[in-house]
């Protein structure tokens, strides 16, 4: 994706009460050198980052973003984000998006090494084009996340609920699943358990019933997902969120991967075998989701 805006947050300007939060944010260009070479985001992935659907100009679901970034500071150890500071941001940046699809990025990043300020930015890119994948599907491989399902409850500091900028085991699993002749993966853990896809959430239609992978294993609650629950149980489904065999990926009546710019994309293999599609509700996921949602 290549950045069409960006500007940078002062976090420390945003404790003055009173002022106005625009004059925290500063305008780059995003081409040109921005960040300090000691940078913790670059030195070690130490920070949290967002990715915000943008649809003709309109940012979805700011406020379960915000909250999710919130969330991952919090487990990471970096100062409280101001959320009127970050919301103002957005507002700012989704004014440059225009008609189209388009992606917000929010990142926090630890500082510079020893210093106590964090460094935040936020930038805008034009969304790829992911007509293929909401309409054709995407076939995918289940690769071992290395633990059983009880580990996040028994070793946090492996941050596996925080949105951390530490990707590269995502990448390497999708780089992975592309070498086995697949698109995608989906993480499970050694004993047996479905987790999520390296950047989407897993939603499974199993007897009619609606899962979704528990968030207490340790994994991202994807905002899209907790939309399109929203929108399931509005037209009178059943929802749940469940630990889920691994096993139920091939048995389910449908799957789907859900994230804020992909979207819908239905699952249509695992492991090199082919799995039902269900195209019409696939469609009217995908209407839903490109809506206006706040």
């Amino acid at each position: 994706m290549v950045l069409r805006f960006a500007l940078m947050i002062d976090p420390v300007a945003s404790l003055e009460k009173g002022g106005d939060l625009r004059s925290t944010l500063r305008v780059i260009d995003p081409s040109a050198p921005a960040l300090e070479l000691g940078d913790l985001s670059a030195q070690r992935g130490d920070g949290v980052f967002e990715s915000i659907g943008v649809v003709d100009g309109h940012p979805h679901e700011v406020g379960p973003h915000l909250e999710r970034l919130a969330h991952s500071a919090s487990l990471c150890d970096l100062p409280a984000p101001d959320l009127a500071q970050w919301r103002a941001a957005i507002q700012r940046v989704s004014a440059e998006a225009g008609p189209g699809e388009s992606v917000i990025k929010l990142i926090l990043s630890r500082g510079i090494e020893g210093g106590a300020i964090p460094t935040a930015w936020v930038t805008l890119a034009t969304a790829p084009d992911n007509s293929a994948a909401r309409r054709d599907g995407v076939r995918v491989v289940t690769l071992d996340r290395g633990y059983p399902l009880d580990v996040p409850a028994r070793a946090p500091w492996l941050l596996l609920g925080a949105k951390t900028l530490s990707y590269a085991v995502n990448m390497a699993a999708i780089r992975e699943a592309k070498r086995q002749g697949a698109d995608d993966a989906v993480f499970v853990t050694t004993d047996g358990f479905l987790l999520e896809a390296p950047t989407a959430s897993l939603l499974l239609r199993i007897d009619g019933r609606f899962v979704t992978p528990s968030p207490s294993a340790g994994i991202l609650h994807g905002t899209t997902q907790l939309s399109v629950f929203a929108h399931l149980e509005q037209r009178g489904s059943e929802t749940g969120y469940e630990n889920v065999p691994v096993g139920d990926l091939e048995r389910a009546d449908a799957a789907w991967l859900l994230s804020s710019v992909r979207l819908a994309a239905p699952i249509s293999a695992v492991d090199g075998r082919a799995v039902a599609v269900d195209r019409g509700l696939t469609d009217e996921l995908n209407t839903f989701l490109l809506g206006r949602r706040d």
